[in-house]
């Protein structure tokens, strides 16, 4: 299978979920809580159910991955990745920073990516070997010459366990400002010069593997906490930085003092 084709079937993909969602958008609607009390709305499970029905129809051999709906034909090779709105809390407050996030993966490494902001109609795509697009321009990360000078994001601090939470607060106390809230939009920046640094823990792969592609295509560089590239087998803490020269201080940064950070 051609990457064009594949590039080609994720933006119908993202055009089918952004046309489920959008009705949705600041309108009334369910909303329930999930196991882990995370929300969940009609519009998640809307979007899941438009991209499953395509990629029944154009993908039958391959397998899918989603939030909503879990693992189907898990054996394939190939499996799609799916979090219809990533940010499903900025979805319910009618903030327009959340995202329909698709991925590829081959043999469990993440090779397409796209994070598609429905309502601002923005959509950046990657793809193992392409650079990434905003739309239909390049989109690029910007170098950064010290932490000091850097921009961290995270979606918030609940979101680390133990002391991961110290960790992270020892790379803030070097960077330049911090920034929470966002989820994957923060990923989206950072692969279009905005953002320096997105650091975060306890995410699952429907949450990481579409970041991979358009966060590296753009010149930047995902890894998790020991620096080891992304995969279906990482443990969910996940390090996004725009100029990979400041890697090496940002893994630093958060083994401080040689603590477990697991």
């Amino acid at each position: 299978m051609a990457i064009s084709d594949d590039i080609a079937l994720a933006h119908a993909l993202a055009d089918a979920a952004g046309a489920a969602i959008r009705p949705f958008f600041r309108a009334p609607y369910e909303i329930e809580d999930k196991a882990d009390a995370s929300p969940v709305t009609e519009a998640d499970r809307a979007a899941e159910l438009a991209i499953r029905a395509l990629l029944d129809a154009e993908r039958p051999a391959d397998g899918i991955i989603g939030e909503e709906f879990g693992a189907t034909r898990g054996e394939a090779s190939r499996q799609w990745v799916l979090d219809p709105i990533d940010g499903t809390r900025s979805f319910i407050a009618g903030r327009p920073i959340f995202g329909t996030l698709i991925a590829l993966m081959q043999d469990g490494w993440p090779i397409l990516g796209i994070i598609d902001q429905p309502i601002s109609g923005e959509r950046w795509i990657g793809a193992m070997g392409k650079p990434t697009l905003l739309g239909t321009r390049l989109t690029r990360t910007r170098r950064c010459r010290d932490l000091d000078q850097a921009i961290l994001a995270s979606t918030g601090p609940q979101y680390f366990a133990g002391c991961t939470g110290e960790h992270f607060a020892i790379l803030a106390g070097q960077c330049k400002d911090t920034v929470w809230g966002g989820d994957c939009y923060n990923y989206a920046l950072l692969a279009s010069g905005h953002i320096d640094i997105v650091v975060e823990s306890g995410l699952k792969l429907h949450d990481i593997a579409a970041l991979v592609p358009v966060v590296e295509g753009a010149g930047g560089r995902m890894c998790d906490w020991n620096g080891d590239p992304i995969t279906d087998a990482s443990d969910g803490q996940v390090i996004a930085i725009g100029d990979p020269a400041r890697l090496d201080d940002v893994l630093e940064a958060l083994h401080h003092g040689g603590h477990d950070h697991g």
